[in-house]
């Protein structure tokens, strides 16, 4: 998956909020049609998001939508509709096993074929809030059509409902489980992956910790539901710019030490090595595809 550190929630049934939502400045939208959507608004909100798409398409805006679990009557008629040109990916809600990823790549499959996509067009980004998915992230990672994870981390939510844990703003009940998603990404070759959710709306010091934290412990980007936490998160997830300088110069010293016939420098009063200068080089690259990206 593309490296979007801002991925902003957008209910299906609110059209008009998609361009509020590009004006903060987020660099993908979730368009939903799960919880956000009340049970007598589905078809609304699914022919909704069917025009967002299409207006949406070709915008540089990574486009997902969550579609409803697979334990409802309506998941077979959201895929069928949403999955088209301009379509990123789907954000899959309860997932529990790899056996439900599976359903939904042969759903996504069928209507790739039926639109005249190629196969693998959109991506899957399994939503791990359940006790299930986080016992078997190993097999969610490695299934079929995953391009990213989603941890699930809120206060009250399903999650904590379904693990138990109490909630705070330092995030210590649940870095275990944060940090069993990172493990299992990387395992399984997946670069990007992205946390929810941040719920305290006018906490933005809260979330910038929040999010410095969790990009510290190896995600890429964040869910939001606010447009108020975009630039927060943009600024958060990444390195900032002094640190990139720092960077370019460990390269650069680390090179020049190396031309000379050195496997180990000193930079800056800090033993460096090629494994050292190799992470820089990984850092500054993924930083590099992200600049490209905001400007197409």
């Amino acid at each position: 998956m593309k490296p979007y550190r801002s991925l902003l929630f957008v209910p299906g049934h609110k059209p008009a909020w998609v361009d509020k939502a590009l004006r903060a400045g987020a660099h993908a939208l979730i368009l939903d049609l799960e919880d956000a959507v009340p049970g007598s608004a589905k078809q609304e909100a699914r022919a909704a998001v069917v025009d967002s798409i299409d207006r949406l398409a070709g915008s540089g805006t990574g486009v997902f939508v969550r579609v409803n679990p697979l334990d409802t009557e309506h998941f077979g008629k959201d895929v069928a509709a949403v999955v088209r040109h301009g379509l990123t990916g789907l954000l899959l809600p309860k997932v529990y096993s790899r056996d439900d990823v599976v359903a939904y790549d042969a759903l996504v499959t069928a209507a790739e074929i039926e639109r005249g996509l190629p196969r693998g067009t959109v991506g899957l980004v399994p939503s791990l809030e359940t006790a299930r998915s986080l016992v078997n992230v190993d097999e969610i990672a490695a299934a079929p059509r995953v391009i990213s994870l989603m941890a699930a981390a809120a206060k009250d939510a399903d999650i904590s409902r379904e693990v138990g844990f109490t909630w705070t703003p330092s995030g210590l009940e649940t870095l275990y489980l944060r940090s069993k998603v990172v493990l299992a990404a990387r395992a399984a070759g997946l670069r990007h992956i992205v946390l929810g959710l941040w719920q305290e709306i006018g906490d933005l010091e809260g979330l910038r910790t929040f999010a410095r934290d969790n990009s510290r412990l190896g995600y890429g980007g964040q869910v939001l539901i606010h447009p108020s936490h975009v630039a927060v998160v943009n600024d958060e997830y990444g390195p900032s710019d002094g640190e990139l300088d720092r960077l370019r110069r460990l390269v650069d010293t680390y090179e020049s030490g190396a031309a000379l016939g050195e496997g180990a420098v000193l930079f800056e009063g800090e033993h460096i090595d090629l494994a050292h200068a190799q992470h820089a080089r990984d850092v500054l690259a993924v930083n590099e595809d992200q600049k490209e990206e905001s400007v197409a």
